[in-house]
């Protein structure tokens, strides 16, 4: 994990990516992008609720973002036609962008935990490298919906019931390969920087799942220009 690229920071320049999108035909570049301010999320699979939920809420805020020249996109950790039959049945503004594989997510140093085997020597590095222990001990409620704080995994389980969200052989697919992603987002300027970043849970587990309210988001782009 010592090879893993740290989260870029405001003033670094934004890498450039070639994704397909989920809720339109085609394909979207930064190039396509680059020109205006955006807000870019990268997100876990559909298989998590809370991601679900961040999409859900960016497409609320998105007409207050456009209204300042910003355009929002998230990109989730989803085969293209899973996340197309997805969000054909729930359409957003926001444009969405499929990326399996978390290319774009290590591009900009979005991390992704591993945990160290029983016995290792080597010192954990949270978020790079965990104990099962620790990340056994966490315990989250987010967003208020669960009746007390629970393991990540089985608040998954909670909301995923709760939204009757069952996983396919894609999510599953996906949560095998990269359940251990986390979640960044990032304002890019027009002329291609980052202006801002937050990346999920730096501060431990127990603040996974935690994002960026609305309102962080709209002051934030409100600072782009100034």
């Amino acid at each position: 994990m010592g090879d893993q690229k740290r989260p870029l920071q405001p003033g670094e320049t934004a890498p450039a990516f070639t994704l397909a999108a989920a809720n339109f035909d085609g394909m979207v570049s930064f190039a396509d992008l680059r020109g205006r301010p955006f807000l870019i999320g990268f997100f876990r699979g559909l298989h998590c609720p809370f991601c679900r939920r961040q999409v859900e809420q960016l497409s609320g805020i998105q007409p207050a973002l456009r209204a300042a020249g910003v355009e929002t996109v998230a990109v989730i950790n989803t085969p293209a036609e899973r996340a197309r039959l997805y969000f054909r049945h729930r359409p957003t503004p926001v444009t969405l962008l499929c990326d399996p594989d978390c290319l774009t997510h290590r591009a900009y140093g979005v991390p992704h935990g591993e945990f160290l085997p029983d016995g290792s020597r080597e010192q954990p590095e949270w978020p790079y490298r965990a104990t099962m222990a620790q990340f056994q001990a966490a315990r989250i409620n987010p967003t208020g919906e669960l009746p007390e704080p629970l393991h990540p995994m089985e608040a998954n389980s909670v909301l995923n019931a709760k939204d009757g969200f069952e996983l396919d052989e894609a999510d599953h697919a996906i949560f095998a390969k990269h359940a251990t992603q986390l979640v960044g987002h990032f304002l890019v300027d027009a002329n291609g920087t980052i202006a801002w970043a937050r990346i999920e849970a730096l501060g431990g587990p127990n603040s996974l799942c935690i994002f960026p309210t609305a309102a962080e988001i709209i002051a934030a782009a409100g600072e782009l220009g100034r």
